[in-house]
């Protein structure tokens, strides 16, 4: 199919309200023009100029089994064929919803027994904080509803789910967030972390810090708290050691519910089917998205724990009808590319393979990375990491803002073939690779080898004034950023599908 590039172009720039783009600089052309994306094939997309690209962040960490799945697009077909739509409302169902519901209970973690649907993630939490909220009002205890997520959470970015985001400018000109919603300190040891405290310690305390909050607060008006297993839009953070014990510890004292979003970590990215496994968390709901469908059709999950679920069963005869859906909850499409999706998870067994790529995926960021004088911090699990740039390492100073370092060694990866994301809370490069992604024999034969030299002339390369100094790099500065994105491409991109 031929496309007229420019047509569309001018097309979307005049109808499209694009999500997280500065406006004014798109509407004028600033921004140059829209990537218009054509096809995808494995762990590649191609734009319409026919471009190639490797896709090393996954879409937004959703493409786990990487793109033209013909498994999963027959099955879509199948399913619009036999029964495009019908609703969930009042016991209906269809049969790709019911063994998919069934598959979910039987592999979340913990002791799961119903799953609600929606159509992202945000939605998902969103009903998260009804459940809560429902619950506690069955249970008699009207006064605990306040949520608790961490700062540098991402929930979402609807009116509660971007509440419980702990990120400002998620919340800045938005009226966000409501009240009932509070944030506690964020489980990142590099930046976190007083002078000689270990990660076990910088662990207890944080858990301290949520006691402390829950006490300042009324323990009895705290229904729930809820984080990724691994902090995703926040920077890529796994948890420091001891974090998740010492956390759960303090929620199981206070009878406060555990709500674990896994929409980035479920379906195998650390390593395991779900972060929660991974890290030992027992949670009482969970949020799925992203890799439930690999994002070939919207839909969401709120899986719904045994405790929670005997609550709203047994209020039934006193309240009635529970009182709460979507139009599309559990659309039979979304179903069907659901079950798909799941096949090949189990089939080809992809977090076993996001756990032996990722050791390697790991080790080579850190042997690549980790000693360069501007690198404060590499990190990460299974196929998913994280590169943190510092201007100084030794003093743990950062780059000024202006120099949005992040978005420019993401621009000049993406120049040499590779997508990876400047991350929204300081000067981080993350990758979220799909999951089926494979080490390479040998890493020459990566089309990804070519050095992307460009970034040298992307960083402040002209004469600075003197009052711009703060703002510039220093030569030596520029030319480690110049080389270290060559072994980006071996240490990224080993793997090509």
């Amino acid at each position: 199919m031929t496309i007229d590039v420019k047509n569309i172009a001018e097309m979307d720039r005049n109808a499209v309200l694009h999500p997280f783009t500065q406006l004014k600089d798109f509407a004028s052309g600033k921004l140059g023009e829209p990537t218009i994306v054509e096809t995808g094939k494995g762990i590649r997309i191609q734009d319409a100029h026919g471009k190639q690209l490797i896709d090393g962040f996954a879409g937004l960490y959703c493409v786990n089994v990487g793109y033209g799945r013909t498994e999963v697009a027959e099955a879509i077909s199948r399913q619009a064929y036999r029964l495009a739509y019908y609703h969930s409302y009042a016991a209906h169902t269809t049969d790709e919803l019911a063994i998919l519901s069934d598959r979910l209970v039987r592999m979340a973690p913990g002791k799961m027994s119903k799953v609600f649907y929606g159509m992202s993630g945000s939605d998902a939490n969103e009903t998260q904080a009804k459940l809560v909220w429902y619950y506690n009002n069955l249970r008699g205890k009207p006064q605990k509803k306040k949520i608790i997520s961490r700062e540098r959470g991402y929930h979402g970015c609807s009116v509660v789910s971007g509440s419980m985001t702990g990120m400002s400018f998620y919340h800045d000109h938005m009226d966000l967030p409501r009240a009932g919603i509070l944030h506690t300190g964020v489980p990142h040891h590099y930046w976190g972390a007083e002078a000689g405290e270990t990660e076990l310690e910088f662990s207890r305390r944080r858990a301290e810090e949520l006691d402390a909050l829950i006490l300042r607060e009324g323990p009895d008006t705290i229904g729930a708290f809820i984080a990724e297993p691994v902090l995703g839009t926040g920077g890529i953070t796994p948890p420091p050691e001891g974090y998740w014990p010492a956390i759960q510890e303090v929620l199981k004292k206070y009878d406060i519910l555990l709500i674990a979003d896994e929409v980035i970590t479920g379906f195998g990215r650390t390593g395991s089917m779900f972060g929660s496994q991974h890290y030992g968390i027992e949670p009482d709901l969970i949020t799925v998205a992203k890799g439930l469908t690999s994002a070939y059709f919207p839909l969401s999950g709120a899986i719904v724990g045994e405790k929670v679920y005997k609550v709203m069963e047994e209020g039934a005869d006193r309240v009635g009808a529970f009182s709460h859906g979507y139009t599309y909850s559990g659309h039979p499409i979304g179903a069907a590319a659901a079950n798909a999706v799941l096949d090949i998870v189990e089939k080809e067994d992809l977090p076993g393979n996001a756990r032996a790529v990722g050791s390697y995926f790991q080790e080579q960021l850190k042997a690549k990375f980790a000693q360069l004088p501007i690198v404060g911090e590499v990190r990460g699990v299974g196929l998913m990491g994280a590169i943190e740039f510092v201007a100084d390492r030794e003093k743990k100073t950062r780059f000024a803002p202006q120099l949005t370092v992040g978005a420019r060694v993401s621009k000049a990866a993406r120049n040499g073939g590779l997508i990876a994301r400047a991350m929204p809370h300081g000067d981080i490069l993350g990758f979220a690779p799909p999951l089926v992604t494979t080490r390479r024999k040998s890493t020459r034969s990566s089309p990804l080898l070519k050095p992307l030299s460009a970034v040298s002339w992307m960083i402040w390369s002209r004469p600075a004034r003197k009052s711009d100094r703060q703002l510039q790099f220093s030569t030596s500065q520029m030319l480690l950023i110049s080389t270290a994105t060559a072994p980006l491409c071996s240490a990224v991109a080993v793997c090509a599908a």
